[in-house]
């Protein structure tokens, strides 16, 4: 298991995709190499969806597609046609999954179930999404988002991810209202692919 705490959104990137490129393991994903650390817990206490370091260094590209996946609610061509995020969190079988979080943490701000899900066993047989739940709660007077995902790329699209889900974050935090806290992922698998190695060393490289 690897424990990796930071401050900011964009040092958890950096701090994770370093330490995959010093001690990850040759694995695959999808037929594909990778470099990979398995069972990755992050924990960023201030999580900031305008991250400077994430918008100088990231891909724009990639920022932009994981923008639309989080709010636009058609599928994803990229996917295989699969549900977007937005569409999973905001319309799953008719319920606005956000706004049921909200209630649920106005209704009882102790309450230890504002869990959701983007899962749809019944429609996701060839994509599984890579965040698969989230769950908020109030800790020390602050609403904190703990994630879990099954697989998190650091080479293209998880820095993509952690400022969708600390914007998420903001968003329910507002709406309840509470302090934003801190941003919890628990990633079964963190890796970088063969074809962005060298870049990511360049990138970790200039960051230290």
């Amino acid at each position: 298991m690897e424990v990796v705490e930071a401050g900011t959104l964009g040092e958890a990137w950096l701090e994770v995709s370093r330490r995959i490129l010093e001690a990850g393991a040759e694995a695959a994903y999808d037929g594909e190499p990778t470099k990979e650390l398995s069972l990755v817990t992050l924990r960023v206490a201030r999580p900031d969806p305008r991250d400077d370091l994430i918008a100088s260094l990231a891909d724009p590209a990639w920022l932009d597609w994981m923008r639309r996946n989080f709010v636009e609610p058609d599928d994803v061509a990229e996917l295989g046609g699969a549900r977007s995020y937005a569409r999973r969190l905001r319309d799953y079988e008719g319920r606005d999954q956000i706004a049921w979080v909200v209630d649920r943490l106005r209704a009882d701000p102790e309450t230890r179930s504002a869990a959701i899900t983007t899962l749809q066993p019944l429609a996701d047989t060839s994509y599984i999404p890579c965040v698969s739940l989230l769950d908020f709660w109030r800790v020390e007077g602050a609403l904190d988002l703990v994630v879990y995902a099954h697989s998190l790329d650091f080479g293209k699209k998880a820095y993509g991810n952690l400022v969708e889900l600390a914007r998420l974050q903001h968003e329910v935090a507002a709406a309840v209202p509470l302090p934003v806290g801190a941003l919890v992922i628990y990633a079964k698998s963190a890796h970088v692919y063969e074809p962005e190695l060298d870049a990511m060393r360049r990138l970790t490289d200039v960051a230290v």
